[in-house]
């Protein structure tokens, strides 16, 4: 059996040895394991089924399939799509095969399925239809991007949630039991690691561990109350990384935090844009990226209602650029808050877009005469630029009634402001030359 998880040996890493051997050992995922809820009827069902687990790190996928494959006594392979190429599938299907023919049930777990390109997440699809495993895929990504529609429509998906506080102070102290018996913590110290595990129970776990390999090397550094040494928050930040950082810059909480800073800058709400924007950077985004995405709500979702929320954002970026952390983070917070509570619109960028779905499937117009360049004699005898109309020399510095679109395209009056900031102005403005326009219509 290819096992990439085998028992756990005395010397093995915390993560390891903590991992649970029975169902209600699980910790989070009630909405899924507990009585009456879909996984937990799956194992109460007799039959495994196949299924993707999708998820943070570090929230029980590895261990539910594992699990699952003692509750069915099956065969349990084990792939993990970072290091398996089409070899190690060949020879995980022909030991499939080979426990088929003793009658004996195969689970193939598929850690980090999404890396497995499409050729060779199709491979399995021959051996989950003939039933001959039961495919489990795990994922961080959103499987309906990373996970080929044949493969998908063939198994049920699961989506495991981060543990919450009480989850991960349960597993706090169930790890601390092990791993430091004879040590306390201070109530702020162990904010302090709950914070940074952030939800994922293996990174709780490893930093358990760092703090003993530390606490055995200190000797009598820790702090001494009522005969027992204590850990301290001082004591955490003086020893462990100081830069501790929370998620991982390429995966969704990523992505789900810059969507969650950017519609909280557009729907007005000052404090949510900061609290996002400074998850984000103590998550370890790089500070340049946000740069850009905080000049991207400027002219998406303040646009012209307040142009000088461009000027604000591009000069946050700047100031970053020539200042650094902290000095720069801080113009960063200023731009946001500034964004948040700026009059929105997004006139322009719906303009934009409407404009680029025209042209992308209109035919190539022609540039009408009157608006064509003639630098040439031969250019200006066949008409080019005659008749063009010079808006400064006319009254209002507006040529009412000229045509700037190609000959027989309808007004597209793609462009809408809002009454929202400067756009009410825009939109007197625009209302005015339409007048204007009508006018000398009449007159011709």
């Amino acid at each position: 059996m290819s096992d990439l998880f085998p028992p756990p040996a005395t010397h093995a890493p915390l993560a390891e040895r903590m991992r649970p051997r029975a169902l209600y050992e699980v910790i989070g995922q009630r909405h899924l394991i507990g009585p009456g809820k879909p996984l937990r009827l799956a194992f109460e069902s007799g039959t495994p089924h196949s299924m993707i687990l999708w998820g943070p790190p570090g929230v029980g996928k590895t261990t539910l399939a594992r699990l699952m494959a003692d509750s069915f006594d099956a065969e349990f392979v084990a792939l993990s799509a970072v290091f398996s190429g089409v070899k190690d599938i060949r020879e995980a299907m022909q030991h499939a095969q080979a426990m088929a023919q003793q009658e004996r049930r195969t689970i193939l777990f598929v850690d980090e399925v999404h890396r497995f390109n499409k050729a060779q997440q199709d491979a399995f699809l021959p051996y989950v239809e003939s039933g001959t495993i039961t495919f489990i895929g795990a994922t961080t990504e959103n499987p309906s991007f990373e996970v080929n529609s044949a493969l998908l429509s063939r198994a049920a998906v699961y989506v495991l949630k981060s543990l919450d506080t009480n989850e991960l102070g349960e597993l706090f102290v169930r790890a601390s039991r092990v791993a430091l018996p004879d040590i306390d913590f201070e109530p702020d110290a162990k904010a302090r690691l709950l914070g940074y595990a952030d939800g994922d129970a293996r990174r709780l776990l490893n930093v358990i561990e760092t703090v003993q390999t530390a606490a055995q090397a200190s000797g009598d550094a820790l702090a001494i109350v009522n005969q027992r040494r204590v850990i301290s928050t001082n004591w955490l930040n003086t020893t462990l990384a100081a830069d501790l950082r929370r998620f991982d810059k390429g995966g969704d909480a990523f992505y789900d935090q810059i969507s969650a800073l950017h519609k909280s800058v557009r729907g007005s709400h000052p404090d949510a844009a900061l609290y996002w924007l400074v998850r984000m950077l103590d998550g370890g985004a790089d500070p340049l990226y946000l740069a850009r995405r905080i000049v991207r709500m400027a002219i998406e979702d303040v646009g012209l209602a307040d142009p000088r929320g461009w000027e604000v954002a591009l000069n946050a970026a700047a100031t970053y650029e020539r200042l650094g952390s902290p000095e720069g983070e801080l113009a960063l917070a200023n731009a946001v808050l500034y964004l948040a509570v700026a009059p929105k619109s997004n006139a322009a960028y719906v303009a934009y877009n409407s404009a680029r779905a025209f042209v992308a499937k209109d035919s190539s117009q022609a540039v009408p005469e009157q608006l064509r360049n003639a630098p040439t004699k031969l250019m200006k005898d066949l008409g080019y630029g005659a008749d063009y109309r010079y808006a400064h020399d006319e009254s209002d510095g507006y040529a009412a009634g000229e045509r700037y679109l190609p000959d027989g395209m309808a007004e597209p009056n793609w462009y809408q402001p809002t009454t929202r900031g400067l756009e009410q102005k825009i939109a007197d403005k625009l209302a005015h030359l339409r007048q204007l326009d009508a006018k000398a219509t009449t007159k011709k």
